[in-house]
């Protein structure tokens, strides 16, 4: 996902009113401290620019500003109602058979009682399959260990989600 050339959304992303660039971001990922700092960098000479100061930032987010990010994502196999993003980003449950659909509920239920939080992953391209084996995977990890995942994964998200908003004209 990188480019090198400012795209006309960049551009558009740069010359946007702070309140209407705050809303951009803060659609893309629910903490404020993160949407807040990207803001105050801007204007950003490449999408590139954007990316690495995404990185940067979702790096040195707090405890608390994780868990701020992570309540603005529906669980899997549970998008927001009305929610374009949630639904597309989480494409490969809606095709999910009825019983993995009843074991993903549980899975995320039994990982938020474990964590306190909901399970946060890239499902972008993801098969159902693969989102399950991924919770299963990572329930058996250290609080610690999974909130440096967890940090990963919004990184991720928060990447696709600026090329999205800076790649529309």
């Amino acid at each position: 996902m990188t480019s090198t050339s400012t795209p006309p959304g960049l551009a558009r992303f740069n010359g946007l009113a702070e309140s209407a660039a705050r809303a951009a971001l803060r659609e893309a990922c629910a903490s404020t401290a993160w949407a807040d700092r990207l803001l105050a960098a801007r204007p950003y000479a490449t999408a590139d620019d954007l990316y690495a100061a995404n990185d940067a930032v979702t790096a040195g987010l707090t405890a608390a500003d994780l868990a701020e990010a992570m309540a603005g994502h529906p669980p899997i196999g549970r998008p927001k109602p009305g929610d374009p993003t949630s639904a597309r980003e989480q494409r490969g449950m809606s095709g999910a058979s009825a019983e993995l659909k009843a074991e993903m509920l549980e899975l995320n239920l039994a990982y938020q009682d474990r964590f306190g939080h909901v399970f946060l992953v890239c499902a972008t391209g993801r098969t159902g399959e693969q989102m399950r084996d991924a919770v299963k995977e990572r329930i058996g990890n250290t609080p610690e260990r999974e909130r440096e995942i967890v940090r990963a994964e919004l990184g991720k998200i928060n990447r696709i989600r600026l090329a999205r908003l800076v790649e529309e004209d």
